[in-house]
């Protein structure tokens, strides 16, 4: 299926979306002043300066790890197992077995010694498997942990936390970003942002057993982490609007392009859906997503960033609220997200004014709370083959 590319703006007009049958060099949004367009980067004096993220957004720096070697092997094979097992109990026997062979206490004994990116590739493959035995809500550290799950895949568990720096990695953050590998060895190196936008995408670890087609919770996986790649814009647009006051026409300009962005976005999870529907069904995937919409574990990151500068997250504002919905990020990530959220607190102000400025602000707020609506519905399909609601925010399912 042909990805779609999100292409500059014209002064005025509308972000549109194209089939690429190439990648080609991402544009940018562009800022007032006197060169007709160019990068969205934050002024000298702005506070927030977000390189990485704004390439990429929330996107790891390079592909993730698609095939990890030696002893990790046993947790890529015990990931797919889990993942594929026809109910939760042979899930959860699977690992017991590992468990009972020595294989979870040897590969504890080597967590120090991964590299941050095998690092990053054995924390995508515990979370599969907790995700797959219904072990999402636990802690691996908590003494009641040892009543639900097998001892040794807790130790290793909280070994792989410790390496990442990163407790509660068990979200979409990690099981959506973190995996996916490009169908096909792209033909010259690309930035991580448009080779995830360009190209179609496999799962690393498969939630569908070999040799049939993908499933609705892959599709909605590889759905999250294109979404991701295009949101990058949004990262661009932060970085603008970090440190902006009411009163500065930037503010305008990058307020309408948040709109546009976000449409677009929305647009892109309606292609989406089509695919998602003629994905076959399970009510296995249906339960893993359950129990993640209980422990409000599948929030796209790149909505957080629309929230650190709307301040659109419905029910959930404050900071508890914040707290729920980040702390499946990494530190980094969450410590951005908290920079944004103080240097825009100038736009945030807009809520309360009157003028055209406070109307293009309630409009982006809009927008959002539609995309996260639109991102619920998909959810909804993936878990249900009922198919997508007409509402429905992601509070439902989220």
């Amino acid at each position: 299926m042909a990805s779609t590319a999100l292409t500059t703006p014209p002064p005025g007009g509308a972000i549109s979306g194209r089939p690429t049958s190439a990648p080609a060099t991402p544009a940018t949004p562009a800022v007032p002043g006197p060169a007709p367009a160019g990068p969205v980067d934050p002024a000298p004096t702005t506070p927030v300066r977000t390189p990485g993220l704004a390439a990429h957004g929330f996107l790891p720096e390079r592909p993730p790890v698609r095939t990890m070697a030696g002893t990790w092997v046993r947790l890529s094979e015990l990931a797919g197992a889990a993942a594929t097992a026809p109910d939760l109990d042979t899930a959860r026997g699977l690992v017991a077995r590992a468990g009972r062979d020595g294989d979870l206490t040897a590969l504890r004994q080597r967590v120090s010694r991964l590299s941050p990116r095998n690092a990053d590739a054995a924390s995508l493959r515990v979370a599969v498997i907790a995700a797959a035995c219904g072990w999402s809500a636990l802690d691996p550290l908590a003494p009641a942990a040892l009543r639900t799950a097998d001892a040794a895949f807790l130790g290793l568990w909280s070994a792989v936390a410790h390496r990442i720096d990163h407790q509660q990695f068990v979200g979409l953050p990690t099981l959506a970003l973190l995996n996916w590998a490009p169908e096909r060895k792209p033909r010259r190196r690309l930035p991580v942002d448009q080779l995830a936008r360009t190209e179609p995408l496999v799962p690393v670890v498969r939630w569908s057993p070999p040799g049939q087609p993908l499933g609705r919770l892959d599709r909605l996986m590889l759905a999250t982490t294109r979404l991701e790649a295009h949101g990058s814009w949004l990262f661009r647009l932060a970085g603008t609007l970090a440190g902006r006051g009411p009163g500065d026409a930037s503010t305008r300009t990058a307020l309408r392009r948040l709109i546009r962005v976000q449409h677009a976005l929305r647009a892109q999870l309606r292609g989406e859906a089509a695919e998602l529907r003629a994905a076959p069904a399970s009510a296995r995937h249906g339960a893993v997503l359950a129990a993640l919409a209980a422990q409000r574990a599948l929030e796209p990151p790149v909505f957080l960033v629309a929230d650190a500068v709307l301040g659109a997250g419905g029910r959930r504002a404050g900071e508890s609220g914040r707290h729920q919905l980040r702390r499946y990020l990494p530190t980094a990530h969450r410590a951005r997200l908290t920079a944004l959220d103080r240097h825009c607190a100038p736009v945030r102000t807009l809520a309360h004014r009157g003028g055209p400025d406070a109307a293009l602000y309630c409009e982006a707020r809009e927008s959002l709370i539609a995309l996260r609506r639109t991102y619920a519905g998909l959810v909804h399909c993936a878990a249900h083959p009922g198919g997508i609601p007409a509402g429905g925010g992601l509070n439902t399912v989220a």
